[in-house]
């Protein structure tokens, strides 16, 4: 099976997609981009960093603005936007009702993804396939080594190491974690068992009690901690994997299925979905037979009102130019996100046009769709 191909991103594409960008847009670069920058910064998830990044620097060249996005989880950023560091934020853990009460705040949904198991582990050069019950054993410590008979009946003729699995996980506030920790608890009993409570942005590993457990700060800090550390495993968002050369486990999901983790298995997983009032919603261990069970939305966070009008603009601008240009929706697609599907589309595009400037004065976009 050919897997982790390195995905380009946006600044080495630019004579492809920036030229889509920009005949997409009904503006003239050379004018636009003279004017004075406006300045935009946001924090948060790492999960889907790859994508804002290209995305603000694709928006960039067409419009007069600078956006920058610095990772930290989704945390960092829900913290960032409450205190009002930030003017915007990512995160893959919805608002709860502490945060949401803090300031008037518009969360909606940009694409979803699939979180993948990696792992290095001595001799072993092919793909693995695990079950849910077997990863939260792992993660819960009842599983401890890579010999385990559990773990070698999904892999028939793979030769697993006489070693002791090194769990890797986040150090951070995470919404990867949100989601890997919401699945475990939809599958597996002895992860249910061993940590209370079973799911959040931050739990109580038990495998660091057992000193068999490694922190580390956002999906980069998994994926280099996984790199480095012989016969361990970690979770992060499929484009880390992917850039990163890292073997990712195959999964079994809810149909009993085999499925490999793809944008295809996300979109799969994504079938359904019911959005609470925040525009929020968790589609783990989905029934569909194609689903990648390890799913999940990520959200941006904007305030409802900006006292800038110019620079709400350039924010709502920059969403809808993302959520509906073609050349900003392929580059999602080739980093194995999944776009969203017409309803939840609606459903951020309605969210978006809700943000007022200069107390609670009309927004005018920098970008609409054609």
């Amino acid at each position: 099976m050919k897997r982790n191909v390195k995905l380009k991103s946006m600044k080495s594409m630019i004579a492809v997609v920036g030229a889509a960008v920009i005949a997409a847009s009904a503006l003239t670069p050379s004018a636009t981009v003279a004017q004075s920058r406006i300045q935009i910064n946001g924090s948060g998830a790492t999960f889907p960093q790859p994508l804002y990044e290209d995305w603000a620097f694709g928006f960039g060249q067409v419009q007069p603005v600078t956006i920058n996005y610095s990772g930290g989880g989704s945390g960092q950023g829900k913290r960032d936007i409450t205190s009002g560091t930030v003017d915007f934020a990512g995160t893959d853990s919805p608002l709860t009702d502490a945060e949401a009460a803090t300031r008037p705040l518009v969360q909606f949904p940009t694409v979803a993804g699939a979180v993948v198991p990696i792992y290095n582990v001595v001799g072993v050069t092919s793909v693995i396939t695990l079950d849910g019950a077997t990863l939260g054993a792992i993660y819960a410590g009842t599983i401890a080594n890579w010999n385990d008979p559990k773990i070698a009946k999904f892999n028939p003729g793979v030769k697993f190491p006489n070693a002791p699995i090194i769990t890797v996980f986040r150090s951070d506030g995470s919404g990867t974690t949100q989601i890997f920790t919401d699945y475990l608890t939809a599958v597996s009993e002895d992860w249910k068992k061993a940590v209370n409570p079973s799911s959040g942005s931050t739990v109580d590993w038990p495998t660091a009690k057992q000193r068999r457990g490694l922190g580390g700060r956002g999906n980069p800090g998994v994926a280099s901690s996984v790199q480095k550390t012989n016969n361990s495993i970690g979770y992060v968002e499929l484009a880390f994997a992917v850039n990163n050369d890292i073997l990712y486990a195959n999964m079994v999901n809810a149909a009993g299925k085999t499925v490999e983790a793809s944008a295809e298995a996300t979109t799969a997983a994504m079938k359904g979905a019911k959005f609470d009032s925040r525009n929020a919603t968790k589609i783990v261990n989905s029934a569909d037979p194609a689903a990648w069970p390890i799913a999940g939305f990520t959200y941006l966070i904007y305030n409802q009102d900006y006292p800038d009008c110019a620079k709400a603009g350039q924010l709502v601008g920059w969403m809808n130019w993302a959520l509906n240009d073609e050349g900003a929706q392929a580059q999602a697609t080739r980093g194995d996100y999944a776009v969203l599907s017409p309803d939840a589309l609606a459903l951020s595009t309605k969210a978006i046009g809700s943000i007022t400037c200069n107390k609670g004065g009309k927004v005018t976009s920098s970008w609409t769709p054609k």
